[in-house]
């Protein structure tokens, strides 16, 4: 007889974590608390971890359909003078879809695997005997139940894990703009002046996606619609692309989480609310899927479900506090930095970007091969 599962959340951690228990021979169940499966259509960064996490769910295919090969990430001064370069490899990938092109290529695998979708479905707390509380009354007994409904989820709290969430010091707005011939189309920009930045990310052949942070209290920064007035003139070497800016866009807070534990008993918190991070290194939907795919490889070999929880934590505990940490630190550096510092941080940047230390830093998450992926170097043919 299948074990079963309760997940409470459809985004993206709860789909990768119910498909891949899905394929393992589980019986899951996933929650939404929304009357329909829809996500927010600005663009997202996929590095080699989750490329291969999409390969084991067979989701690969759509969801990169439309995706840019990313061969370089440069981070400029205002004027466009490079500061740091990271490049990519056949092995050491990043692909950039549309958010939504990767939800609905989840969401279809999902359903093909047998995966039961409930809209409309909210749940409100979870015990550690594996009982999922829902908002109509009804208790939901699962050999699992997971919490997978963001960061500020409610089921962490019923199993007392949070032990920390800060908003840090940045907020950001994200959008889609169209696409013109001579925008690049394999180079990833990020433009810093002073506390501010502009994220240029080719996406698609018709659009590309745009992400502006500043500090919280940069009142004009925060305006939406944008104030296309004063990215033009923060980001002269920009200013083609601003005056593109789209008026749907979103002003969002920068939101950390940290768990005291992410396991209790049969439950078992995921993705964002375990470890939301900022998307400054454009891995916090990569650390959610490595931590899925670890979670479904400890239960497959662990037939007591607490102890592979405990294990699972144990296990991958590490990888994903390192990856937030830079997240944050790497947040701190740009957001605190006044104006009149600039030069010297650019010249320290370029001094650290080159060293071991640095590089193997920064890419650690970005490069892991998550638990039952293949471990070829490059895509079989």
């Amino acid at each position: 007889m299948p074990r079963t599962a309760e997940i409470a959340g459809a985004g993206l951690s709860g789909l990768v974590l119910g498909s891949r228990l899905a394929q393992l021979g589980w019986d899951v169940r996933l929650h939404e608390r929304n009357p329909e499966l829809r996500m927010f259509g600005a663009g997202i960064w996929i590095w080699e971890s989750g490329l291969r996490t999409l390969e084991t769910l067979g989701a690969y295919d759509q969801a990169t359909a439309r995706a840019r090969s990313i061969k370089e990430w440069r981070i400029a001064d205002q004027n466009g003078r490079p500061l740091m370069s990271r490049f990519t490899t056949p092995s050491d990938r990043l692909l950039l879809p549309p958010r939504a092109d990767l939800y609905e290529a989840l969401i279809a695998q999902a359903q093909k695997l047998g995966v039961q979708i409930e809209t409309s479905s909210l749940a409100t707390g979870a015990t550690a005997d594996g009982t999922l509380q829902m908002e109509d009354g009804r208790e939901l007994k699962a050999d699992l139940v997971v919490a997978a409904d963001g960061a500020y989820s409610r089921l962490r709290e019923s199993i007392s894990s949070t032990s920390w969430m800060d908003f840090g010091t940045e907020a950001g707005i994200r959008m889609m703009i169209d696409r013109e011939p001579g925008d690049p189309d394999d180079t990833i920009i990020e433009y810093w002046h002073g506390p501010r930045r502009l994220l240029y990310n080719p996406c698609t052949e018709g659009q590309d996606y745009i992400f502006l942070s500043a500090p919280v209290s940069d009142e004009r920064a925060a305006q939406v619609p944008v104030d296309r007035e004063l990215w033009a003139e923060q980001f002269p070497r920009a200013a083609h692309l601003v005056e593109r800016f789209a008026e749907a866009s979103r002003w969002d807070r920068l939101v950390n989480v940290r768990c005291r534990h992410w396991s209790r008993g049969h439950v078992a918190v995921v993705g964002d609310a375990a470890h939301a991070m900022p998307p400054n290194l454009g891995q916090a939907a990569n650390t959610a899927f490595i931590n899925a795919m670890a979670l479904a490889a400890t239960l497959d070999q662990e037939r007591d479900v607490p102890t592979a929880l405990a294990r699972w934590e144990k296990e991958n505990r590490a990888l994903t506090d390192h990856v937030q940490w830079w997240s944050y630190l790497y947040g701190f550096v740009v957001g605190k930095c006044p104006e009149r510092m600039s030069g010297v941080r650019a010249r320290v940047l370029k001094t650290v970007s080159g060293t071991k230390q640095f590089q193997t830093g920064l890419n650690k998450g970005a490069r892991h091969v998550p638990a039952g992926a293949r471990t070829t170097a490059t895509i079989p043919t």
